[in-house]
């Protein structure tokens, strides 16, 4: 009997979104001689410059104490209740159907596909895993507990209960805290109750079959990220990942790993991957070193522009930014104790993309070549 496809979950995306709704309450700090335009691009500064603030303002789209303001001038006072609307509008493309690999009355463990991000920000407001658990499940819908990168496929456990939110995002972090204290075997996994394991395919030639790597990870500024941009730095958080060769292919030049993390940092494969001079395939934003691409951190005031875009807010950066896809990364095996009974551990495997399988699976699966399919 061939095996039943996966459950699948998802709905078409309309054209816009719903457009967001910012509510606001001036405190008495606020309220002194503050003009609207200077409180929202004073507390909203990464949202748009001033003169988009002023944009929005004069469009309408602000309201103090239920009454649309245009004059950016207007002065707020203390207990005045602020409204912006930010007009709908079209997200990027993003796939909208999720695989469902397990589910049980605690968690259920989705496929991602590479490209839909996990929960809101930036352009994406709707678009995202979170909302199509929404749509889908209704007002006690599951809700992620860990990240995995827009461009990053493969598995995504999420929470159907509180306690299950609990002991999940309790496994995830302890694996970080326990890098963090230096209180960690030889091994990833070892002490860990949590074991996450990926598929990569790095440029150029790894010639060691296993390499440990313990750079620690850091922020910068960045333009276009708000909060500054994650890269390797000496100055970062302690973070851990144990790289195992699985396939050298020397005529293209690229090979494919295996990667299991002790510690959870925001884009810590690819990170770690570019640091030991070895990025991922058709990563746009991070190069030898694990530093973005040219982009020198100390000149980014120095680059920014007043420039916005139809809605007041910014421009989209001319440089890559951290959830542009193209890289090849995978979540492929997820091991966690059943939230029911500790003794037992539940084991989650996601199918693996053509690109990320060896040739020996490539040749099991009748694939019409046994070398590494690069696009």
């Amino acid at each position: 009997m061939s095996p039943q496809p996966p459950q699948q979950i998802g709905l078409p995306w309309p054209e816009l979104n719903d457009g967001l709704t910012y509510k606001d309450v001036v405190s008495s700090s606020d309220s002194e001689l503050t003009t609207v335009s200077d409180f929202y691009y004073t507390k909203y500064k990464s949202s748009a410059p001033l003169l988009g603030w002023i944009q929005r303002i004069q469009n309408g789209q602000i309201q103090v104490d239920g009454e649309v303001v245009k004059d950016p001038n207007t002065l707020l006072r203390s207990g005045s209740k602020l409204v912006y609307r930010r007009l709908p509008w079209k997200e990027p493309d993003t796939p909208h159907l999720l695989d469902i690999l397990y589910q049980d009355d605690d968690l259920i463990a989705l496929n991602k596909p590479s490209g839909l991000q996990v929960l809101p920000g930036g352009l994406f407001q709707q678009r995202t895993v979170l909302t199509q658990l929404q749509w889908c499940f209704g007002e006690s819908h599951p809700v992620p507990v860990h990240r995995l990168g827009r461009g990053t496929s493969g598995i995504l456990l999420c929470a159907k209960t509180k306690l299950a939110k609990t002991k999940l995002s309790a496994y995830f972090a302890e694996g970080t805290s326990l890098v963090g204290s230096g209180n960690m075997g030889q091994e990833c996994g070892t002490v860990r109750k949590i074991s996450k394991i990926y598929r990569a395919l790095a440029s150029g030639i790894v010639e060691e079959d296993k390499v440990v790597i313990k750079q620690p990870i850091g922020v910068v500024r960045y333009p276009g990220v708000a909060k500054g941009l994650y890269v390797a730095s000496s100055e970062g958080k302690p973070s851990f990942s144990k790289v195992i060769v699985l396939e050298r292919d020397r005529q293209r030049d690229c090979t494919l790993v295996k990667v299991e993390i002790q510690s959870g940092r925001p884009h810590q494969i690819r990170i770690h991957l570019a640091f030991i001079g070895h990025p991922l395939v058709g990563d746009p934003l991070y190069v030898a070193g694990g530093q973005p691409k040219g982009v020198d951190p100390d000149l980014v005031d120095a680059a920014s522009t007043p420039s916005f875009a139809a809605d007041g807010g910014y421009r989209r950066p001319n440089q890559a930014v951290p959830g542009d896809c193209g890289y090849h990364l995978h979540a492929h095996e997820v091991e966690i104790p059943n939230l029911l009974n500790t003794h037992k551990v539940l084991k989650v495997v996601a199918p693996l993309p053509p690109i990320l399988q060896t040739s020996y699976l490539a040749e099991e699966k009748g694939l019409s070549s046994c070398k590494l399919k690069l696009s």
